[in-house]
């Protein structure tokens, strides 16, 4: 069974409508771009009939990604709240073992940006503050069997 994939209806939209765009506009550009270089004779020398058949290959491996996304999707609503964590919630944590201050927003996988803040509810730390509350400990368990913790210091 495929695992589902969690995400907002906002997500969820937004994959279609990219998929919509890869598989009605960018895929005919591609096929048209593949029929030009074609014309140009021999095609075991041809760099631009190679770099179009790549595009080709990197655009359907995206829109199999995509389709896959969207037939596992959990649409789940936004929450308002912000007593516990949940996707949505931009999270004010403090590692106690560096002495640091972090903020994460808890999103779906379609929507991690790690340079920015951004982890997926299902990532170690992610997971570990789903549901919890401001002045509650995270423990988040690491791939490598070890934990550490976090202590939540506000909930947006």
């Amino acid at each position: 069974m495929a695992e589902l994939i969690v995400m907002t209806r906002k997500n969820y939209d937004d994959l279609k409508k990219e998929l919509d765009y890869l598989v009605k506009v960018k895929r005919p550009e591609i096929i048209e771009r593949i029929a030009e270089a074609r014309s140009h004779g021999d095609l075991s020398e041809n760099a631009e009939y190679d770099a179009a058949r790549e595009e080709q290959r990197s655009n359907e491996g995206k829109i199999a990604e995509i389709e896959y996304k969207i037939k596992n999707a959990d649409i789940r609503e936004e929450v308002s709240d912000t007593s516990y964590v949940h996707l949505g919630s931009v999270v004010t944590v403090y590692d106690e073992d560096l002495g640091e201050t972090a903020i994460y927003t808890i999103t779906s996988v379609t929507e991690v940006d790690v340079m920015n803040g951004k982890i997926s509810v299902e990532s170690p730390v992610g997971a570990a503050l789903l549901r919890k509350k401001v002045g509650e400990k995270a423990e988040v368990k690491c791939p490598d069997g070890s934990t550490y913790f976090l202590t939540i210091k506000a909930i947006k």
